[in-house]
């Protein structure tokens, strides 16, 4: 029973060995052809978590193949902190949304989003002139309120309010509907 554990665990740690050299290809590729902030943002975390995959799945291989218990005991660990972690971001995401539902509209496809519907903090990290100029300019770069448009330029206002629009459309692209 012993060898087959350690052999599902090499099997799997390898099959994530592999999978994180794309992951720091992808970081490394952002690093180099980042066009937009949104891009470039995203380098540097891509390539730490790629590296950081890469080191858990090679203690991972060496301590259930060649039988290395104190790497068997560190890969545990780490792994039972990154599920903590991701345990705790959760939680974190929900409680800092989970207010900002969005308010039904008897006479329209969409929801109305305000700000004042989410947690503080997300008010107060969105309201920071620096941490607004990028959002807004992630925004731009998707082109998400230019589709919008380009989808409804020649529809009646009838036609648009019956539209399902995502919640970044509806709290960010169109007025208010008051």
């Amino acid at each position: 029973m012993v060898r087959v554990s350690n052999n599902l665990v090499g099997i799997l740690n390898l099959i994530t060995l592999l999978l994180s050299i794309p992951i720091i290809g992808g970081g490394i590729w952002l690093s180099k052809q980042a066009n937009t902030e949104c891009e470039r943002f995203l380098d540097k975390p891509v390539i730490a978590l790629g590296v950081f995959i890469l080191l858990v799945s090679i203690a991972g291989l060496v301590g259930s193949c060649c039988r290395v218990s104190c790497l068997l005991w560190v890969y545990l660990v780490v792994m039972f902190l990154l599920i903590l972690l991701l345990f705790c971001f959760t939680i974190f995401a929900f409680v800092v949304t989970n207010k900002g539902a969005g308010e039904a509209l008897s006479d329209r496809g969409y929801k109305e989003y305000r700000l004042g519907d989410y947690s503080d903090w997300l008010q107060k990290r969105v309201n920071n002139d620096n941490n607004w100029n990028k959002i807004r300019s992630c925004l731009q770069d998707s082109k998400i309120c230019q589709r919008l448009l380009d989808d409804g330029s020649s529809a009646k206002v009838e036609d648009f309010n019956r539209q399902h629009l995502s919640s970044l459309q509806s709290g960010c692209c169109k007025p208010s509907n008051d």
